[in-house]
């Protein structure tokens, strides 16, 4: 395995771990360990499938096109208009949610280090201004620190596990939380669970870099798919098993309190520092990312100019609708991140199935999923039950 692939896998891992992982523990705390692993597997195989499925497109559409051009030639300018609309949509909502989650770190940070009692909305503008600036020096920029940012969390998270892992409670591991509607707590885990397998952004990218090769680019996909997996399922191990799922959902989808309770079980002092540390990138290098592709698209949309007074347009149009949203939703990281999940499915399912059966009604030799029809037409079943849980929990 050449260091391409290996590059490429890392890009389709770490575009999917993220701040997601930290929402996992509260989407998932009513449920159990078994029930939520078992939603994370299926959940991994309708993302892993539909990635092979935009793979199938992007090499018959042409190798080198980005996913707006791929989009407008199979679907036309309605299907660009959808994709658009469901990009912007998604990332918008990924922003509110990482200033959201981001805020509420940061008033923990303040407690914990100053003995100081940071409002919420000052947290949400300080996080805002301080982070939100790097989005607009460059993709030159955040690459640079994104590299740096995401090995350390990953070594990070190694650590935690590796020194957290001892402590697993068979018993709190067994059991989820006492609820009223186990139907409730699956239709407010499977939204947000989709919305952690989110990588399939980077594809159109990889095939390009890869020439276009198939073979290479399906193990690429299929490792790269099954690393966040894993780790997932090691995170909820060591969340669900030292804290208790009773525990976890009884913090109602607060971040600080999780990170606090695992804090509380660290023996070591710098194992809990490792651990407020993780949360910390996991959120920072998810916000870098997101905020860089929205700050680009809206710049493209507006055709903004690139000096001061055109930067400064795109910025206020980036942040100011999910800074409102982080504004007055000030616990509202997990929720939003399950609101993600209904462009995520326009994006990532229903869009690569109707571009799929167009293209396969004409003659072709190159690369096809296997599955046939049917194969998507689950695919986009399984779309219709993730928006309608999200749907479910929204009303």
């Amino acid at each position: 395995m050449n260091l391409k692939i290996l590059g490429s896998i890392a890009i389709v891992a770490g575009t999917a771990i993220g701040a997601g992982m930290l929402a996992l523990p509260l989407a998932t705390a009513a449920l159990g360990i078994i029930p939520a692993i078992a939603l994370l597997v299926v959940i991994w195989g309708v993302s892993a499938y539909t990635s092979l499925l935009m793979l199938e497109v992007n090499l018959k559409a042409g190798v080198g096109d980005n996913v707006h051009a791929i989009t407008g030639k199979t679907l036309g300018k309605k299907g660009q208009f959808i994709q658009g609309a469901s990009f912007l949509s998604l990332l918008f909502a990924l922003t509110a949610a990482y200033l959201t989650g981001g805020s509420s770190l940061l008033v923990l940070k303040a407690k914990t280090l100053f003995d100081v009692a940071l409002d919420n909305q000052v947290a949400v503008v300080a996080f805002t201004l301080t982070l939100g600036v790097v989005a607009a020096l460059g993709v030159a920029w955040v690459d640079k620190l994104s590299r740096i940012l995401f090995s350390l969390m990953i070594v990070l998270l190694v650590l935690v596990v590796l020194f957290l892992f001892p402590e697993v409670s068979i018993a709190k591991m067994a059991t989820g939380a006492l609820t009223d509607s186990i139907g409730d707590s699956w239709m407010a885990a499977i939204p947000v669970v989709f919305t952690s397998f989110g990588f399939h952004v980077c594809i159109a990218t990889l095939v390009r870099y890869l020439d276009g090769d198939s073979v290479s680019l399906r193990k690429v996909l299929l490792i790269g798919s099954t690393i966040p997996l894993v780790c997932y399922i090691l995170w909820l191990l060591v969340t669900l098993g030292t804290v208790g799922g009773e525990t976890v959902h009884g913090f109602a989808g607060s971040l600080p309190s999780l990170v606090s309770a695992l804090q509380d079980i660290a023996a070591q002092p710098w194992v809990s520092k490792c651990i407020s540390l993780f949360a910390d990138l996991a959120l920072v290098t998810s916000f870098l990312g997101v905020t860089m592709s929205l700050f680009d698209f809206i710049a493209e949309l507006t055709r903004a100019k690139s000096n001061l007074a055109g930067k400064v347009q795109t910025w206020l149009i980036t942040f100011v609708p999910p800074l409102l949203c982080a504004l007055y939703v000030p616990e509202g990281f997990v929720a939003v991140l399950g609101f993600a999940a209904i462009p995520l499915v326009v994006m990532i399912i229903f869009l690569p199935v109707a571009m799929a059966m167009g293209q396969r009604k004409q003659a072709s030799t190159s690369y096809q999923v296997s599955g046939g029809v049917p194969g998507m037409l689950l695919a986009a079943l399984l779309g219709a039950v993730i928006i309608a849980a999200q749907l479910w929990v929204a009303l």
